[in-house]
């Protein structure tokens, strides 16, 4: 399976929209979030040879601006498109997409949504005193599992335990996306990183609203398994 890197904040080629959010497509049918801005996604996807009428679905991780800032002009591109949402969001962003004729398909626990595709569905969370539940998505693989995230606001732990619990006997093989641990001192950071080990997660691939300061303790921890994740870039999984 492959997962195809469209908007991040770092970019292979200059020549690619870099900018806060993230976008990734997973065996070019399912599109993981929108990042901040809808005509440099699209600007991406063209430049990355992405053919936009391929795609059956979008995923949204949670309802910030960030990952959802694109889905407009996706759908605008194909109407009709499947959107995966929890039924956390907001009542502004299900009328939008009806608006947009998109089909909305709420996720609220896990779902199959593609052969070997699932969406965790939400797992809570209080977000500067809001509720901001988030889901993740899941791709099984020979390999194991890859999880990735939007910015995993309820705890990059708490939801790789929920996607555990789940599947208790199943290899996490990769993990990548935003683990919200920008604000995070080194100490928190570092018992992260604890956990991915207790829980056997081979690959580490934090970007996004991880920070520096997380990169850089994953990459000297993870050595040639953390990945470093840019625009452009195909991670086979």
């Amino acid at each position: 399976m492959k997962v195809k890197i469209l908007y991040d904040k770092d970019a292979l080629d200059k020549k690619n929209h870099a900018g806060w959010g993230v976008s990734v497509l997973i065996d070019d049918k399912i599109l993981f979030d929108t990042g901040e801005n809808g005509q440099w996604l699209l600007e991406n996807m063209r430049s990355l040879g992405v053919d936009i009428q391929k795609i059956e679905a979008v995923v949204i991780s949670h309802d910030h601006w960030d990952h959802t800032g694109g889905l407009w002009e996706i759908i605008q591109e194909k109407k009709g498109l499947k959107v995966y949402f929890g039924p956390g969001f907001s009542a502004e962003f299900k009328d939008k997409v009806k608006a947009a004729q998109g089909t909305l398909i709420e996720a609220g626990d896990f779902r199959e949504i593609s052969p070997n595709i699932l969406v965790t569905g939400e797992v809570p969370c209080l977000y500067k005193g809001a509720p901001m539940p988030e889901q993740a998505i899941i791709l099984r693989t020979k390999n194991g599992l890859t999880v990735i995230t939007g910015c995993a606001h309820p705890g990059i732990v708490k939801m790789l335990e929920k996607v555990r619990n789940k599947f208790p006997d199943e290899t996490l093989y990769l993990v990548l996306g935003g683990f919200h641990l920008k604000a995070a001192d080194e100490k928190a950071i570092e018992i992260v990183v604890d956990n991915f080990r207790k829980m056997g997660i081979m690959k580490a691939g934090p970007t996004h609203c991880s920070g520096e300061n997380a990169e850089r303790i994953f990459r000297e921890e993870y050595g040639e398994n953390f990945i470093p994740i840019k625009i452009g870039m195909t991670i086979e999984v």
